[in-house]
């Protein structure tokens, strides 16, 4: 499963009750102990990067407890997850501080996107659970993220077949589901957005 991560603060905001995906897996999992283990290596670097795009460094954390449902009730029993963490480009960011840098954002989210997959395929994950990465608080353009995942995993993609399924979980509440509208243009309309690959 990618974890949407916040670059600089292991869980995100999950200590101070912030809701987004990455709070919502450090609430129910052990997520947030395995990240804490790489603090200096990869929160404090991101700390003191200069620019928003971060960088391609990735934690895996394989054989994870997930403890808790979607609602924060305790399970009967746990069962075990693998996250991959890894920060997409904070688009919202480098628009306001950097705007001539903005044309580079779909190279580097597609570049690191190639090495997310990578990493999942070496793994030898076969079901992935992937969704709008950075499309939340860092702004990143739905449309885009879709079209790039679709690029690297449709028939003609370097990852075609090599997942025995990949998941898209698009949450969206905006007016008119602009988030999961892109999605499902390119991965279907079902309520999960999924694919034999």
């Amino acid at each position: 499963m990618l974890n949407f991560a916040s670059a600089k603060n292991p869980g995100g905001g999950f200590l101070g009750g912030s809701q987004a995906q990455e709070e919502s897996l450090a609430r129910s999992s052990a997520l947030y102990g395995s990240l804490n283990l790489f603090h200096t290596e990869f929160y404090e670097t991101h700390r003191n990067q200069k620019d928003a795009f971060y960088s391609d460094r990735m934690i895996y954390s394989p054989g994870c407890p997930v403890f808790r449902d979607d609602a924060g009730a305790f399970l009967d029993a746990s069962y075990q997850v693998d996250f991959l963490t890894s920060p997409a480009p904070n688009a919202g960011a480098i628009q306001k501080h950097r705007p001539l840098m903005v044309a580079e954002i779909p190279g580097v989210l597609q570049a690191r996107m190639d090495k997310v997959l990578a990493l999942f395929a070496s793994k030898g994950c076969a079901t992935l659970v992937l969704g709008a990465w950075g499309c939340g608080v860092f702004c990143n353009c739905p449309q885009m993220v879709a079209a790039s995942f679709a690029e690297f995993l449709k028939p003609g993609g370097p990852y075609h077949g090599r997942f025995r399924q990949v998941r898209f979980s698009v949450l969206d509440t905006a007016n008119g589901l602009p988030i999961y509208g892109a999605f499902a243009e390119y991965f279907g309309s079902a309520k999960d957005l999924k694919f034999q690959n």
